[in-house]
């Protein structure tokens, strides 16, 4: 079955200090990420992101990085290419309460921003990947240039990134020391979690299906 059509509602904040506030969605053409999707992923991020960073890739209507304000994280980078969804994630970190420093938006293509920015960016704890379905391989150079970063470059040595994805386009179970430890399934959804992997070792992560 293929990708079913955009939702054009970005749903709303599940948890923290703006909880309940609705987001507005960049309209047709966009995927923002699902409640249930939400809650579940940051279930599990919300203690890996507190006072710490977190980066919103494809960022869309900015759902995911504002809500890891709301739980706590220290600061959010958006990288969008479009300026409607711009001007979205904008109104978006206004009805909640985000607009300012510890919110930054960047209009970019992510391979750009990875080329010109990133090293500028600071570490991140936690990183959420959601390209379009239809373009996998988006998804992929985003891996591999966090990886190529190392531990401590991009993604902090203990941190974790995120790849949402189609459920029938799987993400690579390893790329260099980047390895699968979980993934969920939510209806089409699939979100694969990747952790670093100790160098000294070439086990596999774990994965909880």
């Amino acid at each position: 079955m293929a990708p079913q059509k955009a939702s054009n509602s970005a749903g709303r904040v599940i948890a923290g200090t703006a909880r309940g506030r609705l987001l507005a969605s960049p309209g047709e053409g966009t995927r923002p990420i699902g409640d249930r999707v939400k809650e579940t992923l940051f279930a599990i991020l919300e203690p890996v992101i507190r006072d710490r960073a977190f980066l919103d890739l494809f960022a869309g209507s900015g759902a995911a990085g504002i809500e890891a304000l709301s739980r706590g994280a220290q600061r959010a980078v958006f990288v969008e290419r479009d300026a409607g969804a711009i001007g979205t994630i904008e109104r978006n970190l206004a009805a909640t309460g985000f607009a300012g420093p510890r919110a930054r938006i960047a209009r970019s293509q992510v391979g750009t921003w990875f080329n010109k920015d990133a090293a500028n960016a600071g570490t991140f704890a936690a990183i959420l990947i959601d390209p379009p379905y239809d373009l996998p391989e988006l998804l992929l150079a985003a891996l591999v240039s966090i990886e190529a970063a190392g531990p401590g470059g991009i993604l902090a040595a203990d941190g974790v990134v995120v790849a949402k994805h189609f459920w029938k386009t799987p993400a690579p179970a390893r790329i260099g020391l980047l390895r699968s430890a979980r993934e969920r399934r939510f209806g089409e959804t699939t979100l694969t979690f990747l952790r670093w992997a100790d160098p000294a070792s070439d086990e596999e992560g774990e994965e909880d299906r």
